[in-house]
């Protein structure tokens, strides 16, 4: 996941991120559309590079111009399959009637992207994750530790993670 606020270590973290087994949700929504679109042309640039799976946040238009795999949380409908963030009952069954290819499944812990928000603890984000009925992967909070711990008490409900300070310890 991108934000602004990681800067310029964003292409730290990136390097990071394990080659052909990752990938990249572009989000940066603050910068302007020419500030992002530029931006984006280098994220698709090094997701390709890297072989990682690129999202673009928002904007189908955008996912579409930059050759992404899928749309997260799209402005509209498009032929690219999408993602969608799940953070409580009524967006699991979105992702569910819709359906979508890929849940967000979160915030799992307290994250520093969100802060103040009340975290799922792993109980209710497994079942959301569930009543999502797509392939989850866990935010908020997250790093491999805190995988491990999750994928051990909830088998099945968890396909990956996503993070963005994780990528920078």
């Amino acid at each position: 996941m991108t934000d602004e606020r990681i800067g310029d270590r964003l292409w730290e973290a990136i390097d990071r991120i394990p080659s052909g087994d990752g990938g990249i949700v572009f989000r940066h929504y603050r910068l302007s559309g020419l500030e992002r679109a530029g931006l984006g042309i280098r994220l698709a640039a090094a997701a390709r590079d890297r072989g990682l799976v690129l999202a673009v946040a928002g904007s189908c238009q955008l996912a579409e111009e930059l050759g992404a795999a899928l749309v997260h949380n799209p402005d509209r409908s498009s032929d690219l399959p999408f993602s969608q963030a799940v953070h409580d009952e009524a967006q699991a069954d979105r992702a569910r009637r819709l359906p979508a290819a890929l849940a967000f499944v979160g915030p799992v812990h307290p994250t520093r992207s969100h802060p103040g928000a009340l975290s799922l603890g792993s109980i209710q984000a497994a079942k959301l994750a569930q009543a999502a009925a797509c392939p989850a992967i866990a935010v908020g909070g997250m790093d491999e530790g805190r995988f491990a711990h999750l994928v051990s008490g909830h088998p099945g409900a968890f396909h990956g993670y996503a993070g963005i300070d994780c990528w920078l310890k």
